[in-house]
């Protein structure tokens, strides 16, 4: 224990990050995951949520909910026509 203390000490001023700093692999932004089948596939859902959640506080207007729910799932079977949990690497 007593090398290891004496060795860190030897290494100077670490900043704020400690050794991380010195010795880690920097962090870079990776792109985001994901072929453009399966973004499309996300926005179709993603747009079937939003046509249900409009007609929701606008009545309720039932047809327009449906229509947003039928949406999402043919969302839902484009996510599984385009493997769309393939693209989690």
């Amino acid at each position: 224990m007593a090398e290891q203390a004496g060795t860190m000490a030897d290494a100077g001023d670490t900043g704020a990050r400690g050794l991380d700093a010195q010795i880690a692999p920097s962090y870079v932004h990776e792109a985001h995951h994901g072929r453009p089948a399966s973004w499309v596939a996300s926005a179709v859902v993603i747009i079937g949520f939003i046509v249900g959640g409009i007609a929701l506080p606008i009545g309720p207007t039932w047809w327009l909910f449906w229509t947003g729910v039928g949406i999402v799932v043919l969302g839902a079977i484009i996510g599984a026509a385009v493997h769309i949990f393939d693209d989690w690497y």
